[in-house]
């Protein structure tokens, strides 16, 4: 049996959750992410917060793929383009892994690692729900 599949409703699940209540949980991830890490850093930058607001968006799409359920298709597209984002963003830590300036800036890199594998795995996600949608709309027509 398919363990992304729920066979009671037939709905994508990652780790447990649809896909909208798992980007609201990235959205908010990243959010409090990027406060915190700008706190605990005493990080003036502004680029201190681009998690937060990355994740900003993500939480704002998810929650309106479920309050306007005819309008989740295109609310959700908008969520895995920002998720599609933060992993390019992130990608900057391979940069720095290259160049032999990795973690001069601790707080920084730790930040591009997490979107880095966070996103990837948030985007296979959604990629894989899409999938899902399609075979599933496929199956019933």
């Amino acid at each position: 049996m398919n363990n992304d599949l729920d066979q009671t409703n037939k709905d994508f699940k990652a780790m447990g959750l649809t896909m909208e209540n798992l980007s609201i949980c990235y959205g908010l991830f990243l959010v409090i992410w990027g406060i915190i890490v700008s706190l605990i850093s005493k990080s003036g930058s502004f680029t201190s917060y681009i998690p937060s607001f990355l994740g900003l968006p993500i939480l704002i799409f998810s929650y309106l793929a479920i309050k306007f359920e005819a309008k989740k298709k295109i609310f959700m597209h908008i969520v895995v383009l920002f998720g599609l984002i933060i992993f390019f963003g992130g990608l900057d830590f391979v940069r720095s892994l290259l160049t032999g300036s990795a973690f001069e800036n601790i707080w920084a890199d730790i930040s591009k690692l997490m979107m880095l594998l966070t996103g990837s795995f948030f985007t296979f996600q959604c990629i894989k729900s899409f999938i899902h949608a399609r075979k599933s709309k496929e199956i019933n027509t």
